[in-house]
């Protein structure tokens, strides 16, 4: 195990790698139940989606861990599995089973970018200072998940402004900070607390026995219970439903019977490759640089260009077929999940930690009951701690250049403010050409960016109209 996952040389053991197996898991184990939730709306059968989802983080995990030895976590992302239900199925008329065809094409478009490394090249052209924006961006995202889990920030509002010119509506849009009348906001204030405490006092796993301590909490204050789930025999009765659905009637054909939909099916299946694409980006830079996860030396070794090296050529291309393995199965876009940040915060750095996260998603199916018992108030504090351990790459950022903090502000602040680590990308990008272009400097903008930069402007206008 030392030889295989080489833990000496990264600077970890055996029990710091299972201590940040399980803090990225209990970080990101809501999606065990929220995902199934989510995409029955559309039809789907909740077991099916529930088994679908965890062998997925199982594949997409494993594979990242045993090939790439990086400590990443995949399961289906947030956000996209709500742009699948609303947006493709009940906004654009789809059935579900077309949905799952886009996001497998999605994902062959990914392993195709991957393969002939344009991903790879995209992350080297992004400027270095955009890369200590994005890590700080994804420190403050992650912070704020962590509140949104647990109501902590709400946002309420008054009626229409009379005195307002156009008479905007302002109801549900003012953000506001919750009412301490909540055992679920008490019970994650002690937590807090508490994972702050052992932090700065440096006690080992303190992030783990956080999560721990303030599920036990929770109990007195009635917020830790056991969840109710499927069994695991009726799951596996419901999963044939979705398993190749996409290759049966009204499936990936169907796309392409009405030629009048094609360019919907197109826009669609782009809007899902981008966000899927620069979502694992914003993640792998955000952690990975400040880590030493990819050291200098994968680097190098990425730069020459010679196959599959690198533990980021490696990575990438775990993330890219994890999109088409979980549409197989049935489920939206696979990710790399940015709560892995809580295990490298807790000290994971080789792929055994997501070996370990594995396991815990296989257990999972058996005991999903245990597992949706601990609280998104135990896992919250856990979320805002990292959150501010992360932050620290804004430091490297000169923010008394306006050429450099322009661009590096929208890209790191808008990753919160529009829930998406590919949007706040897009933000940065398209003030880094706009700062370049204004100073006379458009020639020192990477071809790749103006491209990147151009599909993302693209991206937004196909999403206004449709």
């Amino acid at each position: 195990m030392q030889k295989f996952f080489r833990l000496k040389e990264n600077g970890t053991t055996v029990l710091t790698e299972l201590m940040a197996g399980l803090t990225t898991f209990f970080a990101m184990s809501y999606i065990i139940v929220v995902n199934p939730s989510i995409l029955s709306q559309s039809g789907m059968e909740w077991g099916a989606v529930f088994l679908a989802t965890i062998i997925s983080a199982i594949i997409g995990t494993l594979v990242m861990g045993l090939v790439a030895n990086v400590p990443y976590a995949q399961a289906p992302g947030m956000g996209l599995n709500a742009f699948f239900v609303y947006t493709v199925c009940f906004g654009l008329g789809f059935t579900w089973q077309q949905a799952l065809s886009m996001v497998f094409i999605c994902g062959v478009l990914n392993i195709v970018i991957t393969v002939t490394k344009i991903r790879k090249h995209i992350i080297k052209a992004i400027p270095l200072s955009l890369q200590h924006a994005i890590g700080g961006g994804i420190g403050i995202f992650v912070a704020y998940i962590g509140f949104l889990n647990i109501d902590f920030v709400g946002f309420t509002g008054a009626a229409v402004d009379p005195t307002s010119p156009v008479g905007v509506n302002t109801t549900g849009i003012v953000p506001e900070l919750a009412k301490l009348n909540n055992p679920v906001l008490w019970v994650f204030l002690i937590g807090l607390v508490l994972t702050v405490v052992l932090l700065v006092l440096k006690i080992k796993g303190a992030i783990l026995i956080g999560i721990i301590a303030t599920t036990l909490v929770g109990i007195p204050f009635g917020v830790t219970s056991l969840g109710s789930s499927i069994s695991f025999t009726e799951a596996c009765s419901q999963l044939p439903t979705t398993f190749l659905a996409i290759f049966k009637e009204g499936g990936i054909l169907s796309l392409f019977t009405d030629m009048s939909k094609l360019p919907l099916v197109l826009i669609t299946i782009f809007s899902f490759s981008i966000s899927d694409t620069f979502d694992t980006i914003g993640t792998f830079i955000g952690t990975g640089r400040r880590s030493g996860i990819f050291s200098e030396e994968d680097e190098k070794a990425m730069e020459s260009g010679a196959g599959f090296k690198s533990k980021m050529d490696k990575a990438l291309f775990a993330d890219a077929t994890a999109t088409s393995i979980g549409a197989l199965f049935g489920t939206s876009n696979t990710t790399t999940f940015v709560e892995s940040a809580a295990g490298i915060g807790a000290g994971g750095r080789t792929g055994l930690t997501s070996v370990v996260t594995a396991i815990c998603f296989a257990l999972s199916a058996f005991l999903a009951s245990f597992v949706s018992a601990v609280p998104s108030a135990a896992t919250a504090p856990a979320l805002v701690v990292v959150g501010i351990m992360m932050t620290a790459s804004f430091k490297e950022i000169d923010w008394n250049d306006l050429d450099e903090a322009i661009p590096a502000f929208f890209a790191g602040i808008f990753m919160a403010l529009c829930y998406s680590i590919s949007y706040g990308i897009a933000a940065g990008f398209i003030f880094y050409v706009i700062v370049k272009v204004c100073k006379g400097k458009a020639k020192e903008i990477n071809p790749l960016l103006w491209v990147c930069t151009a599909l993302f402007t693209l991206n937004f206008i196909l999403l206004a109209l449709i």
